[in-house]
């Protein structure tokens, strides 16, 4: 099976070194540096994401947003007109259930699967084959990709047959890790105001109830920002002010009331407001306490 991987990230970078251990895998990414990484690790590269999908099987879309998705599907460097009838498109991002319903219906006609599998779990576990998967998928198109997404993921979960589900999990999953990380970043504020050890804090925390995978993973590089240090980016910001527009959106169109959400999204749009964007989420806890203390 022939897999190309577009989109090389912190996360698609991560899946393609994992995939091309039990696959062939071609990679590409807009940015140089991304495709010289790749490279490095011994996975094969092309000059186009055209290129890239050219005779694949299954096409792993890594992509920001649905502006970007359709730009690689039926933009400049298309790839949906030189995809092979009953090749797939795999995407593992996070843009929403209607956008995903739409374009995989228009892929549908074309002759090519879409499956909708939006991925958790960081760039660590990705390259571990770690990940949550969530699938929205039809059944035939399941079982196609269902050997690429096993080497993917420790967790497979298939939420629905048809695609569009798997973003109402993830929606349901970007909730609680929005919430999480905005709580961790005021909880550890807090505590360097009150003068604690914020690290003495957080391992303290880790091995009590108040224990998350979001305060055990982005605190230390939230103690990193609260001093006005400089941390690693692993997980832009601005991804959380995409995700929590989705859950706010799809709570609202659903009926339903999503204020701790609400509140969360607020704090990330005041990060992007403060030019923090392309910072690690982690940086949130600078919305919370924007001067540097001791």
């Amino acid at each position: 099976m022939k897999i190309a991987v577009i989109g090389l990230g912190a996360m698609g970078y991560q899946m393609a070194t994992c995939l091309a251990k039990s696959f062939s895998v071609v990679g590409y990414d807009i940015a140089s540096e991304r495709l010289e990484l790749a490279a490095e690790a011994g996975v094969d590269t092309a000059t186009s994401a055209a290129a890239a999908a050219t005779g694949a099987d299954v096409v792993v879309v890594a992509v920001r947003n649905r502006a970007q998705l359709e730009e690689l599907l039926y933009g400049k460097d298309a790839i949906a007109p030189v995809l092979k009838k009953g090749a797939a498109v795999l995407l593992t991002s996070t843009i929403g259930m209607q956008a995903v319903e739409k374009i995989a219906a228009k892929l549908k006609k074309e002759g090519i699967y879409f499956i909708d599998a939006p991925v958790s779990g960081g760039p660590v576990r990705a390259g571990k084959g770690d990940l949550l998967i969530v699938v929205g998928a039809y059944e035939d198109a399941y079982a196609f990709v269902q050997p690429v997404l096993e080497k993917m993921a420790s967790t497979l979960v298939w939420v629905g047959k048809a695609p569009g589900r798997g973003q109402a999990m993830k929606t349901v999953n970007q909730l609680l890790c929005g919430v999480h990380i905005a709580a961790a970043g005021e909880a550890l504020a807090l505590a360097g105001h009150l003068g604690l050890d914020q690290e003495v804090v957080l391992d303290a925390l880790m091995a009590g109830a108040a224990e998350s995978f979001m305060l055990g993973d982005r605190g230390p590089r939230a103690i990193e920002a609260y001093r006005g240090e400089t941390s690693e980016v692993k997980s832009r910001l601005d991804i959380f002010v995409k995700d929590m527009g989705i859950v706010t959106a799809a709570a609202k169109a659903a009926g339903i009331a999503v204020p701790v959400a609400a509140a969360a999204e607020q704090e990330y749009l005041l990060g992007y407001a403060n030019g923090q964007g392309a910072m690690d989420d982690s940086s949130l806890i600078r919305v919370i306490a924007p001067d540097t203390k001791p």
